[in-house]
């Protein structure tokens, strides 16, 4: 059988809504996880055989339109239609892959927040620069640079996030989005050929074709030296220099992960003046 990354996406977000989601009834024993190929094509008015050649690669340029009644029948978010667009070769053109620098005054931003962990993340999720708070935060991981990568290969990870299936399956999310914008990155080429290799579960999430960015979220890490830290991560896309993010972590003011931040960053401060010293 044939197939395209815009066949792929299709079939895994099918699979990922339920009859009950798309307002249909369950009715009987399904074969499948999720939709059936002739309930997507009658939510997105269709015709079942035009809708099978999607799937399977045969017909690799549909309409906006069609893609808007896809994404609609299909219950995308704005993240999952624009990776929809894209794979169809109606979104931007991806930007070209080139060598990856952070800016000299973002990286002064960074310095600013001594009470903020932040890190610039570049187009494959590798840490591109961080402030102190930022290191000291995520200072117990040795396996890479790459935070897709640490999530899946460093043994840290199952311990440092507290719900780890939940940030695995954001991590993964956002790094499918990642690649469909810039499809052709050498990095990202190599990032997932190395988790494809080493990481079933990667491969496992991987294979559910979902699309989504980073957003404005709460997640609980546990740090080995000040314990647990809920904390509220926001991102932002950095304009100058697209694929690049900025990621912002903060506590609740009084919070006891206002504590823990505050003496984390005495800790990181103080080993840093030690270092220097020697």
């Amino acid at each position: 059988m044939a197939s395209s990354p815009l066949g792929d996406y299709l079939r895994g977000r099918r699979a990922a809504v339920t009859p009950g989601q798309a307002g249909l009834p369950a009715g009987g024993t399904r074969r499948v996880a999720g939709l059936r190929r002739e309930e997507v094509a009658l939510l997105a008015g269709l015709s079942v055989d035009y809708y099978i050649r999607l799937e399977q690669g045969r017909e690799r340029h549909p309409s906006a339109q069609v893609l808007d009644a896809l994404g609609a029948a299909l219950r995308l978010d704005d993240d999952g239609r624009r990776h929809l667009y894209r794979l169809a070769g109606l979104g931007p053109r991806p930007p070209v892959a080139a060598p990856e620098r952070v800016d000299p005054d973002l990286r002064q931003l960074l310095d600013g927040w001594p009470d903020n962990p932040a890190l610039v993340l570049g187009r494959a999720y590798d840490v591109l620069a961080r402030n102190r708070l930022g290191a000291a935060l995520f200072a117990g991981f040795t396996y890479s640079e790459n935070l897709v990568l640490n999530m899946f290969l460093d043994p840290f990870a199952r311990s440092f996030y507290r719900d780890w299936p939940a940030a695995a399956v954001n991590t993964v999310a956002g790094f499918r989005l990642a690649e469909g914008a810039t499809p052709h990155d050498p990095r990202i080429a190599r990032v997932l050929r190395e988790l494809r290799e080493e990481s079933a579960e990667f491969v496992r999430l991987w294979k559910r074709n979902e699309a989504r960015g980073k957003r404005a979220e709460v997640k609980t890490f546990v740090h080995g030296e000040v314990g647990e830290l809920t904390l509220r991560m926001q991102t932002f896309d950095v304009r100058s220099a697209p694929g690049q993010q900025l990621v912002v972590y903060h506590a609740e003011p009084g919070s006891p992960a206002a504590q823990g931040l505050r003496l984390l960053g005495s800790i990181a401060a103080t080993r840093d003046s030690t270092v220097a010293a020697d």
